[in-house]
């Protein structure tokens, strides 16, 4: 099942979904003493292994981050070679003041927005559908 590609589909069927809680975006050197399952998304560069995770597991574990966001999953099937998606639903977040980090993974698309622009991300991304 390789996803969507259809543009028009992909964004009249995006059915964005907050998920509850506060996540943060942290980065350490080694993953000793971190428990995987904790993690929502890990990734390695070549400066550090960048962790987000839900904001009390950071705190926990005392890792610094700069932004407590929210999480919002577009929940279409959207194929990894989809052409335009992330353009359109960033465009028209970036263009009401509202910054977004964005996490690809194989069968849906992450955005991660400030907590205090969760309400407004999520209704700019449901006009798409409306």
């Amino acid at each position: 099942m390789s996803g969507e590609t259809d543009l028009q589909k992909l964004l009249k069927e995006m059915k964005p979904s907050c998920q509850e809680g506060a996540y943060v975006f942290c980065v350490v050197t080694t993953l000793d003493n971190i428990d995987l399952k904790s993690a929502v998304m890990t990734f390695v560069e070549e400066e550090g292994i960048t962790l987000i995770l839900k904001k009390e597991t950071a705190d926990r574990l005392g890792l610094s981050y700069i932004a407590v966001m929210s999480w919002i999953t577009l929940t279409v099937h959207s194929s990894l070679e989809a052409v335009g998606l992330t353009a359109a639903f960033s465009k028209a977040l970036s263009e009401q003041g509202i910054s977004c980090n964005v996490v690809a993974a194989f069968y849906h698309d992450h955005i991660f927005v400030a907590q205090k622009d969760a309400v407004a991300a999520m209704h700019i991304l449901q006009q798409f559908s409306a």
